[in-house]
Formats: C-alpha cells, sequence, structure tokens
C-alpha cells in the first residue's frame, strides 16, 4: 500500500515539530487547540517524531488523537533515536541545528538504528500517542545535517538495522509503509538504489520549496517516480521564513534569503494570493509528490493552510515566477496540466 493511496482526506497533512517546542515555549493548552483545529478543519493525515522536544509532540498529539477513532485517521512517526528515562544537564549537540528543541522535555537522547532499537523506538512512540498502530515509519536524521562526516556509518547502521526491521514490520503488514525521514537529498538517493530495501515513502523535508528545489527535481524527484516512491513534502515554508518567520533551515534567515522571499511576496501580492497558497501548491504540482505536511503551533495558522491550499492562483503569477527565474524552468507548475 502506498502513502497516496491510503490519505483518508486529501493531500495536505499536518507536521507536529513545532509542538515539540521548537523555537519557543508553546503553552500546553495553544499546542492541543493547535491539533484539535487541526481535525476540525478536515485534516486526517498527522506525522511526528520522538525527536519533537524529547517525546513532547507525541505527547501532545496522542492526547488530541485519543478522542477520534483510529481508523479515521493516518499517523506517521519516526525510529533512529531512543528517549531516556534520565535528565539531560548539559546541552544538546544537534548538529547543524543547535538549540532546536531547547523548550523541549529535557530528557536525554540517544541515536539508535538497530533492528532492537527500532522496535524499542515503535513501542516507546505508540505509548506516548496512545495507539495500538503506526501507519508508516520514517527512518529519522541519517544524514550529514546531523551526524557530519559520521553519517554513512550510521546509515550503514540504519541499513542493517531498522531498514530490516522495518521491511518485515511490511511484509508482516504491521505498517503500511517507510522509508526515510531527512533534509538532505543524498541518503534518500543511497536508499533509492538499494536492491534489498523496498521502501515505497520517503519524507523529505525543505529540499522541495519555492527556496530550495533544484538539487531534489533534477536528481530525487525523478528516481522516486521511477521506483514508484511517494514522497512527501515537510517544510513547504522552508523552516518558516515563507510564512513570516525569521528562519531558514533552522537557522536565522540570510539577508540572501530574504531578498529572494521579498520578491516572491511582491509577486504574490501583485496577484492578490497568500504566499502560503504559491508555496503549498507548488509543492504538490510534481507528479512524485503525495502529500505536504506544513508545521504549525497555533490554531489559526491551520485554517490558513486549508484554505492555501484551496486559493485559486492566476496561471499569470506562474509565468512570472517562471520568467523572473524565481522557480526553475524544469519544476512543474500547476499550470503545466492546463
Amino acid at each position: 500500500m502506498s502513502i497516496r493511496t491510503s490519505l483518508l482526506n486529501g493531500t495536505l497533512g499536518f507536521g507536529t515539530a513545532p509542538l515539540g517546542n521548537m523555537f519557543r515555549n508553546i503553552p500546553e493548552d495553544e499546542a492541543l487547540q493547535t491539533v484539535d483545529s487541526a481535525w476540525q478543519q478536515g485534516v486526517r493525515y498527522f506525522d511526528t517524531a520522538p525527536f519533537y522536544g524529547a517525546g513532547l509532540a507525541e505527547l501532545r498529539l496522542g492526547e488530541v488523537l485519543s478522542k477520534y477513532k483510529r481508523d479515521d485517521y493516518v499517523l506517521s512517526t519516526k525510529v533512529g533515536r531512543l528517549i531516556l528515562d534520565e535528565v539531560e544537564t548539559g546541552n544538546r549537540d544537534f548538529g547543524e541545528k543547535g538549540g532546536l528543541f531547547e523548550f523541549g522535555r529535557p530528557n536525554k537522547i540517544r541515536y539508535d538504528y538497530s533492528e532492537s532499537g527500532t522496535l524499542k523506538s515503535l513501542e516507546d512512540s505508540m505509548k506516548r500517542l496512545k495507539v495500538d498502530r503506526i501507519d508508516f515509519v520514517w527512518v529519522h536524521d541519517i544524514a550529514q545535517d546531523f551526524h557530519g562526516d559520521a553519517w554513512l556509518k550510521e546509515y550503514e547502521l540504519a541499513r542493517t538495522g531498522a531498514f530490516r526491521a522495518l521491511s518485515k514490520l511490511l511484509d508482516e503488514g504491521v505498517i503500511k509503509g517507510w522509508g526515510l525521514g531527512v533534509n538532505r537529498v543524498e541518503p534518500i538517493e543511497l536508499t533509492l538504489g538499494l536492491e534489498e530495501a523496498k521502501p515505497n515513502g520517503m519524507l523529505l523535508a525543505g529540499r522541495y520549496s519555492l527556496l530550495d528545489h533544484e538539487v531534489a527535481l533534477q536528481r530525487l524527484m525523478p528516481a522516486a517516480l521511477a521506483k514508484g516512491v511517494d514522497i512527501v513534502v515537510g517544510g513547504p515554508y522552508s523552516s518558516g521564513v515563507l510564512a513570516g518567520g525569521a528562519h531558514f533551515e533552522y537557522q536565522k534567515a540570510s539577508p540572501e534569503i530574504l531578498a529572494r522571499v521579498a520578491r516572491i511576496r511582491a509577486l504574490a501580492q501583485r496577484y492578490e494570493i497568500p504566499i502560503k497558497a504559491a508555496a503549498l501548491q507548488f509543492v504538490l504540482a510534481h507528479p512524485a509528490t503525495a502529500a505536504v505536511i506544513p508545521g504549525a503551533s497555533k490554531p489559526e495558522r491551520i485554517a490558513e493552510d486549508v484554505a492555501a491550499l484551496k486559493a485559486p492562483i492566476p496561471a499569470e503569477f506562474w509565468r512570472a515566477m517562471r520568467e523572473e527565474a524565481l522557480v526553475s524552468p524544469l519544476a512543474p507548475l500547476p499550470i503545466d496540466n492546463e
């Protein structure tokens, strides 16, 4: 079963990284109301991970989803890290990501891409989420941005551990699918080339957006299409900078990025469309994309996302984006099939 055929109510999902107190300390009631808002707006695909606030996002998501029937939504989480009962006393090392979840739970986090670690991670996630099963599982962050030059060593541990464990769970019908959940193209390319691993989906965050799509467009998306592997796109707003935030790639956006965003925003204003609409509809125009999962930490943001997905965008806007070199000339656009 593919991600595409598993979606229950459209291609818009909800990415819960912000619910792990990413960048700020979100009040509990605000976080729970955000999940409630997603449900009320018709969202039925939720993606989370143990990493998000050391289990905080899973706990919050599970609290709300426990009110609904398990068959009424699709759920994905990630493996590769175990959340320990011990408390972290020093600063966490998140590679390039710095203090991404400094406001999350203080529990220690340990990388573990082994088969046993994978099964333990899923068991722990299901407890936090208050569910008896996970639909899709992503092997999380086996890439340069978290492991530096040692990423291939970690990848090999995952290949002989997590990949085999998840392939077995898929064969047994315990899960509906698995793949990688990463912020880099290279690990997905490597996995698509393996003979023994047969993932049926990939979660790619930040690498297919209005601000960054050239590499994925040329190398990854065609390979995924050829293999019949669905792509879930995370980070369509590029860490928030396309939605009015100040971050790109989990860091403060550079003047160059801010200038590019300003040009896109000016075009959007000229054609009287929300910039969020351009960001989401661009991502979904690629035939390899099965779903897009923007994150949110405020209830009103969900309504904005739903409206953005449905907002009519004049063909002239997309032509202007191409003419001004704000998107690759090779990138599929919503007007291409008209």
